[in-house]
């Protein structure tokens, strides 16, 4: 019996020590957490505060009610109008003449993401956002250290064409994009493809097209020298140059046609082609050589309770889904995910001892990790990046002119997956030796028309005048090709240099 005291002792000590542990381990996790939300107050964004707080104001309660060291975060939210401009950066140093904010979601739109990143990068304060979307973003070793992008950059969505060209041998491209020369989506989309496919050495070419002015004749002339034409623009751009495109006998397979839809937005993809017009039958005929590549969507249960609370609280506000799509899109799912991801940094941070207030380890520790997003898993790679995964959509019924995903790329593993509904006829090239532009598709010629001798004679004629001036001014010709390629030479460099500055961007103007 003596000896049992020491044990009872013992034991009664270990209790004491958990239970005075306990309060201590509890109010580790008990912290309030200052974020300041810069996005847009016009509701014609994708990203409008309207639309994005439903979602985050979602995972807030989720955080709360769900038991774990997360029950303790109390997020303060407060949401400032960025404009997609100067007035981001204006927003947060107005709001942070008092007391800095712990944590920005947001900007969005490029320029605006690049002012308010370099400031919170100096100041250390993580900024999480499911925009800023460009390749110069990307580059997080100087005054981009603190972002996180929980949205798949463009370069991501590059890594899918990249991986198309691979495995189907094709050697060059076209790039067709609308620059509106203001958010400029189209712009950095096609900038990033660019510097993939660029750096692997194909052949690229590039047209600027404007909505006001679009020759979609004037683009067919180019499509013939391509054979991969890949489109950023409108619904309505696109539509014209499938139609210019099928009237000049391209879409038979001689070229492959795809149209990057964004965002999920419904803008483009199943269905675009119609228009009641009396070229609805035309277009769903042109849009059965059209691929579309937009973001994979893998939903699960809760997405669903999660899509209706978001679609019930814009609607409140005024905001009515016309397209099937719009409330719940990249935007709206990554700003619900991004305070998930800093809770779980968070919880990390302060659980080794530091805090909210150590904003570049807390950045890190959302890099290189694996979570549980709303809609599904979500991966964000050792730059901050999150791996993007992307479908490719076609028309698999030409009756009914009805899309469905024909692939998946997924950027985790670099991997393509081919879906019941691929042919890989459709991604073959046929017959390109052939093409040649016709001025009227709907005419053709049986020999040598008038035109063509007429050609002849003609050709003929100068070809005797040119001998004959080249024997008079023959003295001359030494001196004048002298002065003339110095001129040449300097306006190659400038047509180079601004051909170069159409698809590059290292954001010195932002």
């Amino acid at each position: 019996m003596p000896r049992s005291k020491p044990c009872t002792w013992c034991a009664c000590l270990r209790l004491l020590a958990l239970a005075l542990a306990l309060p201590a381990r509890s109010a580790e996790f008990r912290e309030e957490v200052d974020v300041l939300a810069v996005l847009p107050a016009n509701n014609s964004y994708l990203f409008s505060i309207a639309r994005v707080k439903p979602a985050v104001e979602y995972a807030q309660r989720r955080l709360r009610a769900e038991p774990g060291p997360y029950a303790g975060f109390t997020f303060n939210v407060r949401y400032e109008n960025s404009g997609c401009g100067n007035e981001a950066l204006f927003s947060v140093v107005d709001r942070s003449c008092g007391t800095k904010p712990d944590l920005i979601l947001g900007p969005v739109c490029e320029y605006a993401a690049a002012q308010v990143v370099r400031l919170a990068s100096h100041w250390d304060i993580p900024v999480v956002s499911a925009g800023a979307l460009a390749a110069g973003f990307s580059d997080k070793h100087r005054e981009y250290s603190h972002l996180t992008r929980v949205a798949p950059s463009y370069l991501k969505m590059a890594e899918t064409f990249s991986k198309l060209f691979q495995r189907f041998g094709w050697k060059d491209a076209l790039f067709v994009f609308d620059d509106d020369k203001e958010e400029r989506n189209c712009y950095f989309a096609l900038e990033g493809v660019h510097s993939i496919l660029d750096a692997q050495d194909y052949k690229i070419d590039v047209l600027d097209v404007h909505s006001r002015e679009m020759d979609a004749e004037e683009v067919i002339r180019h499509v013939y020298d391509s054979e991969v034409i890949i489109m950023c623009a409108g619904a309505d751009i696109i539509r014209d140059i499938m139609l210019a495109a099928h009237r000049q006998k391209l879409t038979n397979g001689s070229n492959i046609f795809f149209n990057i839809e964004l965002f999920n937005s419904s803008s483009y993809g199943n269905g675009s082609w119609r228009r009641g017009d009396k070229y609805d039958a035309e277009a769903k005929q042109a849009y059965a050589a059209l691929n579309t590549v937009t973001l994979l969507r893998s939903v699960k249960a809760e997405f669903e309770n999660f899509s209706m609370e978001v679609k019930k609280s814009t609607q409140k506000v005024g905001i009515y889904n016309h397209h099937g799509g719009e409330n719940v899109n990249m935007f709206v799912e990554g700003f619900h995910d991004a305070l998930l991801l800093y809770a779980l940094a968070l919880h990390e941070v302060m659980k080794n001892g530091s805090s909210k207030k150590d904003g570049a380890q807390i950045t890190h520790r959302m890099w290189n990790r694996t979570f549980e997003g709303i809609a599904g898993q979500v991966s964000i790679d050792a730059n901050g990046d999150r791996n993007g995964d992307f479908s490719v959509m076609a028309m698999t019924d030409q009756e009914a002119g009805t899309f469905q995903v024909v692939m998946n790329y997924f950027g985790v593993n670099e991997t393509i997956q081919m879906l019941p509904g691929f042919n890989r006829e459709r991604f073959t090239l046929k017959g390109r030796h052939h093409m040649s532009f016709q001025e009227n598709p709907s005419e053709s010629s049986g020999g040598l028309g008038v035109s063509a001798v007429t050609g002849i004679i003609v050709g003929a004629l100068l070809g005797t005048a040119l001998l004959m001036a080249f024997y008079f001014f023959r003295k001359n010709y030494r001196i004048t090709i002298e002065r003339r390629v110095p001129q040449e030479d300097c306006n190659i460099g400038k047509h180079r240099q601004l051909r170069e500055d159409s698809i590059r961007s290292n954001f010195s103007a932002a």
